[in-house]
């Protein structure tokens, strides 16, 4: 008789199957530069003949988020927006009001203020999440007069 991880008593963490859908969002996300919503990316695979559902990108989407592949913020009307991560480490982003213009920070003096908060008050084990919201460079120079 075969043992599995069930049988024994442990569970192992399931890799993502590597699905048609699946590499048609990431090779998306790849191509795609800017922060893009659920919605967006559905429409862009559309566009380019990829069969894949709504909620099907969505839940991609949200098994990335969960595996720290892709970035989530929340746009100022609430909605989720994914991008790849380009850190492997802990960032925040400084993302542009106006054209979404996002760029990846690292902050090690917030990680280092989160941690003494979270011991001052006896927590253990913080996470947090900060974005910072500004116009960019170019959408805040002046609009050239010919």
């Amino acid at each position: 008789m075969n043992s599995t991880a069930a049988d024994s008593g442990t569970q192992r963490e399931a890799a993502p199957r590597v699905t048609k859908q699946r590499m048609a969002v990431s090779g998306a996300l790849e191509e795609l530069t800017d922060f893009v919503s659920a919605q967006e990316l559905y429409r862009w695979l559309h566009e380019r003949g990829q069969k894949v559902s709504l909620a099907t990108v969505y839940r991609i989407l949200q098994s990335m988020a969960d595996d720290g592949v892709v970035d989530v913020l929340r746009s100022n009307d609430g909605e989720s927006v994914y991008r790849q991560c380009e850190a492997a480490e802990h960032h925040h982003h400084i993302v542009c009001r106006n054209c979404g213009t996002a760029v990846e920070i690292e902050a090690p003096s917030i990680e280092d203020w989160t941690r003494q908060v979270a011991a001052q008050h006896g927590f253990t084990q913080p996470g947090h999440t900060i974005e910072i919201f500004g116009l960019c460079a170019e959408c805040s120079a002046p609009a050239d007069a010919d």
